[in-house]
């Protein structure tokens, strides 16, 4: 990446206290540990790994939904956390959230056009009902949907549809940045292509970076310029989509794309199937976390934490085993 980041994360942490349930203990959860990454203007950055490895924090934490424990997040090189108020919600403004679920994020009070306009009148962007009626249609008609739609309610439409409502909501105050937060894990997987296409054509015609959550590398390959591999709250592995698909660095790298599909069932295929126990959250091993798990590991990944290091052009793995 050469141009300068439009979002970047640094040394993001977020850890949580838990309860042990016996005895009242206090326990930590490292949700996330130590996330670095930057978002080129007008990419995709996806970031891929199971259920609970920590992604949907991290994207929170991007738009101070949540906040870190440590570390900082830039917007166009100025701190997130040293803005005021004011200078939060102008930042927001340029950082708009798509959620994972297309009902629970829209209030099955409001029509879809009220949805809609809902921050174009709290940002000043229309004067008036006539341009606020003008601006709901284009978003509408942007996202593929009819204007009539605005005056449906989400029960309405199909849960494709509603998905769109909500890109339709984020790209209403023009944002430079979309955070898309699983958006596509909910839907039918016909579905799954017909958003993700959607989110291309978009990027294409207004030159938006995204960062797309995803725990499945088979829905990120179409969209994505680089990758991110997310294991337990850490980044293992990241790169241009090219290197990371066809060289993988890292063994949890490997295992998630020995389970994506490919266009010939009768192909040679080696399907890597991990084996041993995933590590407790509250209680992870000193060395390699995914050692546990891990048909490579040596006494040396027990005992040592591989950093996230270079390992060719654009490309770094946190393994031992890794190609210098």
């Amino acid at each position: 990446m050469t141009a300068a980041p439009i979002l970047a994360a640094e040394n993001l942490t977020r850890v949580y206290a838990a309860r042990g349930r016996l005895f009242g203990g206090g326990t930590a959860v490292r949700a996330v540990d130590g996330v670095s990454l930057a978002l080129a203007p007008g990419e995709t950055l996806a970031v891929v790994g199971e259920s609970g490895c920590g992604k949907s924090t991290l994207a929170r934490m991007l738009l101070r939904l949540v906040a870190p424990t440590s570390g900082r997040v830039l917007y166009a090189g100025r701190d997130f956390a040293a803005s005021d108020a004011a200078g939060l919600r102008e930042m927001r403004r340029h950082v708009q959230m798509v959620f994972q679920d297309p009902y629970g994020s829209l209030s099955p009070r409001r029509t879809a056009g009220q949805t809609i306009a809902e921050p174009l009148e709290a940002y000043g962007i229309v004067r008036g009902a006539a341009e606020r009626r003008e601006r709901v249609a284009a978003l509408l008609r942007a996202v593929g949907l009819l204007p009539e739609h605005a005056a449906r309610y989400p029960a309405e439409f199909s849960g494709g549809q509603r998905q769109r409502i909500g890109i339709a909501r984020a790209l209403a105050v023009e944002p430079r940045v979309i955070v898309a937060d699983e958006p596509v894990s909910a839907l039918d997987v016909s579905v799954q292509a017909q958003i993700i296409n959607l989110f291309q054509d978009l990027q294409a015609a207004r030159g938006m970076a995204y960062l797309f959550i995803a725990h499945d590398l088979a829905v990120v390959h179409h969209i994505a310029d680089r990758v991110a591999v997310m294991y337990l709250g850490r980044i293992v592995e990241s790169g241009p989509k090219r290197l990371v698909y066809s060289a993988p660095q890292h063994p949890y790298t490997r295992a998630l794309l020995s389970a994506v599909p490919r266009p010939d069932p009768d192909a040679p295929r080696h399907r890597m199937v991990l084996e041993g126990e995933l590590p407790s959250p509250t209680d992870l091993p000193p060395g390699c976390a995914f050692a546990t798990r891990c048909p490579l590991a040596q006494p040396r990944c027990r005992a040592e934490r591989p950093d996230l290091r270079p390992v060719a052009e654009g490309q770094a793995a946190a393994c031992h085993f890794a190609a210098p």
